[in-house]
């Protein structure tokens, strides 16, 4: 395969990651709590080729010496933008929004047999029935939230339920009204560490050290916003713009993959 072939098809490979990562935050738009990722290209090794024979001759060159050929682009960093994305009231009594970047609910997962904890932004909750008389707090899924003491339980036969700006389970038994769990709120310090699980979770890597990650959040003031839900922060309309900009480029690397061919074709005709 010719050089330009081959740098058009690798750029193209990953021009194709781009536009899948591209194509999940445009169907993530309407997801609670999404956070969106955004792509950077950078170039891949370069070969130096050092075609000057005679210094003397470049007196003056202003360019640097030599002839650098690339070997395409790739995928220099995928970025998660943790920006917060608009509140919307639900009116929901089990609905909670938080309020600061980079903080996450705790929820504890069953995967292969293997408990263990991940991190959402998603507020939706449930009660579920657990042992005997309790209900559980849990994902729409029915994942345990994890609150300050462990797994959120209440005691059943309640009047109602509500969270308060603090994070605080309130709940009414009659005339008595008392806060009866509160939400563990954690603070990513390295979000960029952060893995997407899908399903809207992040977890932290086995090999690292989670708390260089991830940390109990510093309380001050509200954290959480009741009754409310955050939307994903997937802007639309750069969104599209990307996609449309990213296949114009797929078909400008396809065209050189084309024209490639066409020239080798010329080569064999003339060589005949």
């Amino acid at each position: 395969m010719s050089r330009i072939m081959n740098q058009a098809a690798v750029t193209m490979n990953q021009i194709q990651n781009k536009l899948d990562i591209i194509g999940n935050n445009i169907s993530n738009n309407g997801t609670t709590g999404y956070k969106s990722r955004q792509v950077e290209f950078s170039s891949l090794l370069n070969q130096q080729i050092n075609n000057l024979n005679s210094p003397e001759n470049a007196e003056g060159r202003l360019t640097p010496d030599g002839i650098r050929v690339g070997t395409g682009a790739g995928l220099g960093a995928i970025h998660l933008n943790q920006q917060q994305g608009s509140l919307i009231e639900t009116s929901r009594a089990l609905d909670a929004a938080l309020t600061g970047e980079n903080t996450f609910f705790q929820v504890n997962r069953v995967e292969n047999g293997q408990e263990e904890t991940v991190y959402t932004r998603d507020g939706s909750f449930y009660l579920s029935p657990a042992e005997g008389d309790t209900l559980a707090l849990t994902t729409s899924d029915g994942h345990p939230i994890i609150g300050q003491e462990g797994p959120i339980e209440i005691q059943d036969g309640f009047d109602s339920v509500e969270f308060n700006d603090q994070g605080q389970l309130i709940v009414t038994r009659g005339d008595n009204q008392a806060a009866e769990a509160e939400l563990a709120i954690m603070e990513a310090v390295r979000p960029s560490a952060l893995e997407a699980q899908g399903d809207n979770f992040f977890s932290v890597s086995a090999e690292a050290d989670a708390d260089e990650i991830i940390q109990a959040y510093a309380r001050e003031g509200a954290v959480i916003h009741p009754q409310s839900l955050e939307q994903s922060n997937v802007d639309l309309s750069r969104a599209m713009t990307d996609m449309v900009a990213a296949q114009r480029l797929y078909q400008f690397n396809s065209r050189s993959i084309t024209m490639g061919d066409q020239m080798s074709g010329l080569v064999n005709t003339i060589r005949s």
